[in-house]
């Protein structure tokens, strides 16, 4: 059933434009030995995730898999209002703001995401939004160099334990541009980059870090630390972000120690989390904010707040540094667009769960994990590879290959995690497990007592 927004009032309203008293009066044809006054079978109240947990049971029995799977898209409880909403014809089919008398609904939209997105980041400016989050590093890197312009260095700090998928999506757009990418390695023992490990590079010249937080590996970085560093040697800090974590974890504007060089400079990352289904690779988008001193060269749209001669507030778009506006040789990016219909989705997620609701989700989540990691590790054969704290991802190492054992695991219709040889074929036989709040006890309890018998085989 569509989403019903009018509240008590709206009803009153409409029922005496219709002339009838209350709203059963509507279906008086119906015969009265059909009418039944309760639902004896239905509870009187359950939540939301638990109805839509046993409405996709029952529409799935013919076989679901069982997610455990991270590695940068994450499969949340998104509320039914969300995209009841987002697909109504208002949102549905608005295009682009380019008439801003006539886009009034959708530029305030857009600068609503703008204004959480820049509440949830620490930061002073946020666009409309990017392609998806590996796209939205590899722009904040240009935008970096664009900002340091007067400098010769072309060179980028990454950290080891960014998305490797991210990496080569930096690679592919930014590196064709004569910038040139230097890993910093990570610790095998905490699994992320110890400060001192940055201290090879002192002196080089750089234009900026790469720090992702939490790491690729789940793992949670010494962002203070480094972000002091970069700063301390003139490079810009660039942050890649998890924005469900940012409830619980200290916001890229305010790393670093208390000071006038204090926090990221500028923090990305993937907004799929807040309200965007898992469905075959996509469609996602990726968000982008950064201090008020570096607004011009960021790029895509902004939209901002104003007043009309009649000092009425509007919407309009502003600093709009695309090619489609300005000379091709001065703009910022080529971006034409933005992922408008998903910044809809991701609004309306956020709005209706609040500040409250995306800690407990967060919060929820990492509790998930831990009970995993707890799970798992008491089985024979499986240890953990990394010793420093997580949010909602870890790493496993296990006795024997790992593709056969998440091959097993699927023909049981449990999807046990990202393997990482490939990526990081020095940690061995590791995969990358994940649990978000929708994972129950019972279903943690399923994927360790499958695995344990795999593994005993």
């Amino acid at each position: 059933m569509p989403f019903n927004p009018h509240t008590e009032s709206d009803v009153a309203t409409m029922l005496e434009a219709v002339g009838v008293p209350e709203i059963r009066a509507l279906f008086n044809e119906i015969p009265a030995a059909l009418m039944i006054s309760e639902l004896s079978q239905v509870p009187e109240r359950i939540p939301e995730m638990e109805i839509v947990r046993v409405m996709h049971a029952r529409a799935a029995r013919d076989g679901s898999m069982l997610n455990f799977i991270g590695a940068g898209a994450y499969e949340h409880h998104i509320p039914a209002a969300v995209w009841e909403i987002t697909t109504r014809g208002e949102f549905y089919s608005a295009y682009t703001p380019y008439q801003a008398e006539a886009s009034q609904g959708t530029l305030q939209l857009i600068y609503e995401f703008q204004t959480m997105m820049t509440g949830l980041t620490g930061l002073d400016v946020s666009n409309a939004s990017l392609y998806d989050g590996a796209s939205a590093l590899a722009e904040a890197v240009l935008m970096a160099v664009r900002a340091r312009r007067g400098d010769d260095s072309r060179r980028i700090l990454v950290l080891g334990t960014v998305n490797p998928l991210y990496r080569r999506v930096m690679q592919a757009i930014a590196g064709t541009q004569d910038i040139r990418f230097d890993e910093i390695p990570f610790c095998n023992d905490c699994g992320s980059v110890l400060p001192e490990a940055l201290e090879a590079h002192a002196g080089d010249g750089f234009t900026a870090v790469v720090i992702q937080h939490p790491n690729f590996f789940g793992g949670l970085e010494a962002v203070d630390a480094v972000t002091d560093w970069a700063h301390s040697h003139d490079a810009l800090v660039i942050a890649s972000v998890n924005p469900t974590a940012l409830a619980l974890l200290k916001p890229p504007g305010e790393w670093g120690t208390p000071g006038e060089k204090r926090g990221a400079d500028i923090a990305c990352g993937e907004g799929q989390p807040l309200g965007i289904p898992l469905s075959s690779g996509g469609p996602y988008f990726g968000f982008l904010t950064c201090k008020q001193a570096l607004v011009r060269q960021m790029p895509g749209r902004i939209v901002g707040r104003t007043v009309d001669l009649d000092g009425r507030e509007g919407f309009t778009l502003t600093l709009q540094a695309r090619e489609q506006h300005i000379r091709r040789s001065k703009a910022t990016s080529n971006i034409c667009t933005n992922q408008g219909l998903m910044v809809t989705a991701a609004t309306i997620y956020m709005a209706l769960l609040g500040q409250e609701g995306l800690r407990r989700v967060a919060a929820s989540s990492h509790a998930n994990t831990v009970a995993l990691i707890d799970a798992l590790t008491a089985i024979p054969g499986v240890q953990r590879v990394f010793d420093g704290p997580v949010f909602h991802e870890a790493v496993l190492r296990l006795e024997r290959p790992v593709e056969p054992v998440l091959e097993a695991l699927a023909n049981q219709g449990i999807v046990g995690g990202y393997a990482l040889n490939d990526h990081f074929p020095e940690l061995g036989e590791a995969l990358l497990i994940c649990a978000t709040e929708t994972r129950t006890e019972a279903d943690i309890r399923a994927y360790a007592d499958a695995l344990d018998r795999i593994l005993s085989r």
